[in-house]
């Protein structure tokens, strides 16, 4: 079992990581959360992996933090979740916001991750809501509201995706800076004025 990796990056692409460990090339499925905390290409990294071994082959998952590793493990549990669509939901928010999303059992927020459908988040929310605990242990820190103007998020969102930023990243801004009465306008300037890029 390869537990991690240290090594040049060699590519970084959507989703996708290679690393160069002593002329040896790795290909690693990220989410974005991972692959936006790595450095730039040419720099050394450690990342920590998770190998699986199927019929068809090997592929090689990475994670930046040891929080998101553990939340992928407990991820593919699930049944109907597998390690490409755990990937595709740690993609999909922040790991504080994915934690609270569950544990809250907010199906509409976890339905909008790509390729996670109503009754796989259900059955998610079910299998691991009493698992996790909020990252920090204080759901009061949680950066969401529950309450927002879904329109004006999506709104923002759609503008921030045409400025360049890619799509998780849009919504996961959008939605961070949303709040009851937050017009699109000023969840669109919040968002910019905090955006790292």
């Amino acid at each position: 079992m390869i537990s991690f990796l240290k090594g040049i990056i060699e590519d970084k692409q959507e989703n996708l990581l290679q690393i160069d460990v002593n002329g040896v090339g790795y290909e690693l499925c990220v989410s974005t959360n991972t692959l936006s905390s790595l450095p730039m290409q040419g720099n050394a990294v450690k990342v920590l992996t998770y190998m699986a071994v199927r019929e068809d082959g090997v592929s090689l998952y990475g994670f930046s933090s040891q929080e998101e590793k553990e939340l992928f493990s407990k991820l593919i549990t699930v049944s109907g979740i597998g390690p490409k669509l755990a990937i595709s939901i740690l993609s999909g928010m922040s790991l504080a916001d994915l934690t609270l999303a569950i544990i809250k059992e907010d199906l509409k927020l976890l339905s909008k991750i790509k390729g996670l459908g109503k009754k796989t988040a259900e059955r998610l929310c079910l299998e691991l809501k009493d698992k996790l605990s909020v990252l920090g242990d204080n759901s009061n820190d949680a950066t969401f509201q529950s309450e927002f103007d879904e329109d004006a998020v999506q709104m923002a969102t759609d503008t921030l995706i045409s400025l360049g930023i890619n799509k998780n990243d849009a919504y996961m801004l959008a939605r961070s800076y949303a709040s009851k009465d937050a017009t699109a306008e000023e969840i669109i300037s919040k968002a910019l004025r905090g955006y790292k890029g």
